[in-house]
Parts: structure tokens; sequence; C-alpha cells
């Protein structure tokens, strides 16, 4: 859907180098500006939706205090470790 702004700016950018009213053209310049900036607005909160991570994918709090406990008792069970003679 974005990319039809930037067509669109581009049609506005072209009418306004090929008219000879300075009305239409200081119209149709401003148009493809603003065109042109919600093109990059609307590209830019794309990539950023592309790349954002699945908020179902998150780890809870109950999980994570689990994960915790687990790895507490894993660190528990080994035997230290003694350091390197020199």
């Amino acid at each position: 859907m974005h990319w039809l702004f930037l067509l669109m700016a581009v049609g506005a950018l072209y009418v306004g180098f090929s008219v000879t009213s300075t009305a239409v053209m200081v119209i149709s310049l401003l148009a493809s500006l603003v065109l042109f900036l919600l093109w990059i607005m609307g590209w830019y909160a794309r990539r950023i939706g592309e790349s954002s991570r699945d908020p179902s994918q998150m780890i809870d709090p109950t999980e994570l205090r689990r994960l915790r406990e687990v790895a507490e008792a894993r660190r528990n069970a080994m035997p230290p470790a003694e350091p390197p003679a020199s």
C-alpha cells in the first residue's frame, strides 16, 4: 500500500515540472513532498513491523523463575572447579 504513495509522488512531481502555471506547480510539488514523506513513513513502519518479535513468544515471570531455579540447581550440583596450578 505504501508503494502507491511513491507512485503518486512521482506523478505529482511530473505534473509539477511539466505545468506552466506557478500555482499548480507549487501545489503539485508540495503534494509530491507530502506523498514522498508518507511513503517513507509507511516503508519504515513496515520494516519495523517485520523485525519486531511476537509477544506470544516472550517468557512470563513464572517461567523465568522456573528457569532460574533449574540453572541454580545445576550450578549447585556441579563440583567446584579447582584453580589452575601455577
